[in-house]
């Protein structure tokens, strides 16, 4: 039960593998045409796998399309949002429309952009994430999959026609290049999705957000606002990108030796602001991590990035340079297992062995929900124990350095300008966890938007918008699907079993049984993995094996095999719980052996089906024996758990 309790939080839309059918709604009589807009994922968790669809009679598009990094489960990379409702609305399908290029808003797209085809829209920065992630995708796209990509301009407001849709992007700053807010006129009206976002009033790219686009629309008028909610617990304002450059410039100033910045791989602008010290201090910069170096050659390449020739030196050069000449740029600032900087902790990395005064900067801070935390402080002791020092954006004031991370994500104040911008009708808090989406909604409230005019949704809820209403008309299909290492989908069953292999182990019976008599020909064999170490525990196994042949005796010929197997299954599984308060797998392996005597207890002679040549009952039966011999050996010789 705690096994399917733990796997069951990550549940697919059709857990018994049935159909979906929509439930009927009784005494409907209003089939005027509505606006829907159902959250199949980011309405939950910290916001993750966030994907939301809008759809209106025979068009539909779908907002981001993400994925969910934070799944905990064993072999486990992340989950996706199910698309279970979208089967039965593909021939709707017209586009996805992506706000920005952090995978939890676009790392679902080559799972399912190839199985329900359309163009995706985005900025061009966004739009360069996501050809980046499909070219680096590890499993074969389908025969005939064309990826359709269609990149619109934030800055001249230009609107694309998609269906009954009319398309813009609005500029917005956030961690990220090219972040924007979706503009989504419908025929019921506009629909704002802000994405994730900041109003920094000093980015580093002096990209501001568009603050006169966003009240120009308000003034239009907007239907529903759509606000992502991750940080409105947070009081005041984010402080500006900018605001940490400086500290950058002064600990590079005054490290003794090499310089290693874990951050996020796609955080451009702070790439571009170590960049900038390392110039002006005559450092080489290396970077370091897969995902790191594929954005920023991105970057580069469509001109988000702008760096001095001869700048970047190979990664395997860095043990060659002189330390003061060098600083690295790299991947784990979350202590992600296989992350650069935390091989560089565990003295596991290729090329880098940390020293005694190296410097390493970590310019983040945990996401939050994400459990992170332990992984941090495990990474930061073995950086510790190698006599590294460590900055780390959470005691700066600790270390006597300015700030060394400002947030991607608005604060309080931040959220209630976006309200009072664009001043909509109805107000609908999107991609954080439940909780913080009630504090968003109670500060819509503050800014004047009519309670019975909020909503706070759950993952699959059906919100229906009229010019003057809206209603929530039951659910769609929704859960999670599990993703392992190598991309391909985990069943929940699965997971299950992993769950219990993990906490409780597993216990094979192996049992040889003479089918004339019913008697065990062999004491029961007991393979233990994970569970107890049986030459610590006779006792119990003693015990064990005498209840086996006891079992055997009273139910092997009084039941047909597949029932017997069960009931042994059973009756261990009760066993052991009562002696040991634990229920680890149980799969029993019951050889059932012929008798070799005809009914006048001579012996007989069996031909073989090869023809012709026969053998006596006594080879037959040796046959069998060596067979069974052999394959108690290899099991009874894989590990020192056994007996």
């Amino acid at each position: 039960m705690d096994a399917q309790k733990i796997a069951n939080q990550y549940l697919s839309a059709n857990v018994e593998g049935q159909p979906f059918q929509q439930k009927g709604r009784a005494n409907v009589i209003d089939d005027s045409p509505r606006l829907k807009i159902i959250g199949l994922g980011g309405m939950d968790g910290g916001g993750s796998k966030n994907m939301i669809l809008v759809e209106y009679v025979n068009d539909a598009v779908i907002l981001d399309c993400g994925n969910d990094l934070g799944v905990d489960l064993p072999g486990i990379n992340y989950g996706i949002a199910d698309t279970a409702y979208l089967e039965s609305i593909r021939h709707k399908l017209r586009a996805y429309i992506i706000t920005h290029g952090h995978l939890d808003h676009i790392g679902g797209l080559p799972h399912i952009v190839p199985k329900f085809p359309a163009p995706i829209y985005g900025s061009k920065f966004t739009i360069g994430r996501v050809e980046e992630i499909f070219a680096n995708f590890g499993l074969p796209m389908p025969e005939g999959f064309e990826l359709k990509t269609v990149t619109m301009n934030e800055d001249t407001h230009e609107k694309l026609k998609v269906g009954e849709f009319f398309v813009e992007l609005v500029r917005i700053t956030h961690s990220i290049p090219g972040s924007t807010c979706i503009v989504l006129d419908t025929p019921v009206g506009r629909v704002i999705n802000t994405g994730d976002f900041r109003f920094d009033p000093n980015p580093l790219d002096h990209e501001k957000s568009d603050y006169d686009r966003l009240t120009e629309l308000g003034n239009e008028g907007v239907l529903a606002l759509l606000s992502e909610s991750t940080t409105v617990e947070r009081m005041g304002r984010t402080p500006s990108e900018s605001s940490i450059e400086q500290t950058f410039v002064d600990i590079i100033s005054n490290a003794p030796g090499r310089i290693f910045v874990g951050l996020f791989s796609t955080n451009m602008n702070r790439v571009q602001m170590i960049v900038n010290a390392a110039v002006h201090h005559n450092r080489k910069v290396a970077m370091d991590g897969r995902s790191m170096v594929s954005t920023l050659e991105m970057a580069i390449r469509h001109g988000f990035m702008k760096v001095p020739k001869g700048t970047f030196v190979p990664i395997a050069s860095v043990p060659t340079m002189k330390d003061s000449d060098v600083v690295v740029v790299c991947t784990g600032s979350q202590g992600e297992p296989s992350s650069a900087l935390q091989r560089m902790a565990g003295g596991e990395h290729r090329h880098i062995k940390l020293k005694e005064q190296d410097t390493v900067i970590l310019s983040s801070t945990p996401i939050p929900e994400s459990g992170n935390d332990a992984l941090i402080g495990q990474m930061v002791d073995g950086l510790t124990k190698k006599g590294v020092h460590v900055f780390e954006a959470r005691n700066h004031e600790l270390d006597g350095v300015g700030p060394l991370h400002v947030s991607g994500h608005a604060s309080r104040d931040e959220y209630a300008d976006m309200i009072t911008m664009t001043k909509p009708k109805f107000f609908i808090p999107i991609y954080g966890a439940y909780r913080v989406k009630q504090r968003h909604i109670e500060l819509a409230i503050e800014q004047g938007i009519p309670r019975a005019n909020t909503y706070n949704a759950e993952n699959g809820e059906v919100m229906a918008l009229t010019a003057d209403k809206m209603t929530i008309e039951g659910e769609v299909p929704h859960g999670t699907i599990l993703v392992d290492q190598t991309g391909a989908i985990v069943s929940n069953v699965v997971i299950k079993d992993r769950v219990l292999l993990s906490e409780e182990g597993l216990v094979a019976i192996v049992l040889t049984v003479d089918k004339r008599s019913g008697n065990l020909m062999t004491s029961p064999d007991i393979i233990s993995r994970g569970f107890i170490y049986m030459r610590d525990n006779e006792e119990l196994m003693n015990g064990l094996r005498a209840e086996l042949k006891r079992a055997v005796g009273q139910r092997f010929k009084r039941v047909d095999l597949d029932r017997f197997k069960a009931e042994i299954k059973d009756h261990v599984t009760h066993y052991l719980f009562e002696h040991t308060q634990r229920s680890p797998i149980i799969i029993p392996v019951v050889n059932v052996i012929s008798n070799t005597r005809g009914s006048d207890g001579k012996n007989t002679e069996v031909k073989t089906a090869a023809g012709g040549h026969t053998k006596t009952a006594e080879e037959v039966a040796a046959e069998q024996q060596k067979r069974f011999n052999e394959m108690r050996a290899r099991l009874l010789t894989q590990d020192a758990r056994i007996d």
